[in-house]
């Protein structure tokens, strides 16, 4: 009986110390900076293809760390794409009010601005 004891007290530890390793393992990452648009481009699109292998076949514990590694890398792509977004949106304003004013200078500073964003973007859709 003693040893029974002995016995499952073996396996109690070992089990906890299995789950702490997994979750010491699976914690918490950095990830890829994003720090200019192309770099954020870059990175959803290479992590997304990361994730769609991960998630293609049968999803095992290892898959599952490599996902959650990986979305902290897309929280960063995507933290910096929604940045973008909102000053591309301000740049077309500012567009739209030269346009308005026949500003031919502001039109064309602010419209290569927001061209050469929109380019950046677009490379969103060429992933695949």
């Amino acid at each position: 009986m003693k040893v029974l004891k002995i016995a499952a007290a073996l396996i109690m530890s070992f089990s906890l110390a299995s789950v702490a390793l997994a979750e010491e393992r699976v914690g918490h990452f950095k990830g890829k900076e994003s720090n200019t648009l192309a770099e954020a481009v870059a990175n959803f699109n290479e992590t997304n293809k990361q994730l769609e292998a991960l998630l293609a076949g049968e999803v095992n514990n290892n898959d599952i760390a490599a996902v959650h590694q990986a979305t902290y890398t897309l929280e960063k792509a995507l933290e910096k794409i929604h940045s973008e977004l909102g000053t591309l949106a301000e740049t077309l304003e500012e567009v739209h009010l030269a346009s308005e004013k026949f500003n031919r200078d502001g039109v064309k500073t602010n419209g290569d601005k927001y061209i050469a964003v929109v380019k950046e973007l677009n490379k969103l859709g060429d992933s695949k």
